[in-house]
């Protein structure tokens, strides 16, 4: 099987110009810190994946269906409701941490977070090192 046509896929796109289009204040500025937060732990530039989605890094995967594609290792999406991040690993292997973390939300992936100031920043850093550190490690 090819690889499947994802609308979520790395482009040129600008992120900053992207992340000043954000209207919400607050948002916008918690935006730009989680940027510059994932910009010193991964040691790369960030890149828009699809229209919404800024992203660090990438990885290939192949289900043993056959269908493959390339996905972001970690990333976040300023979204109307919270800033999502995305950590790909899923939260079951850092719960100590999110323990810790402060008031969130979350989903297979995805940290719902209303505000960084509802969260412990420390606490984000290492769960987002955590994520960044296992994608590299299983996927180079």
């Amino acid at each position: 099987m090819a690889k499947a046509d994802l609308k979520t896929k790395e482009n040129d796109a600008s992120v900053d110009e992207f992340l000043n289009a954000v209207d919400h204040e607050v948002k916008r500025k918690d935006a730009f810190h989680v940027k510059e937060m994932m910009e010193s732990i991964t040691g790369l530039p960030p890149k828009m994946w699809g229209p919404s989605i800024i992203g660090f890094g990438s990885y290939h995967y192949k289900y043993d269906s056959g269908r493959e594609g390339d996905m972001l290792k970690v990333g976040f999406s300023p979204r109307k409701t919270a800033l999502t991040l995305y950590i790909m690993p899923g939260f079951d292997r850092y719960e100590e941490l999110m323990a810790k973390l402060g008031k969130y939300k979350t989903g297979k992936s995805c940290l719902y977070i209303k505000r960084l100031a509802d969260v412990d920043e420390e606490i984000l850093k290492e769960l987002i090192k955590g994520s960044w550190d296992y994608m590299t490690n299983k996927y180079g």
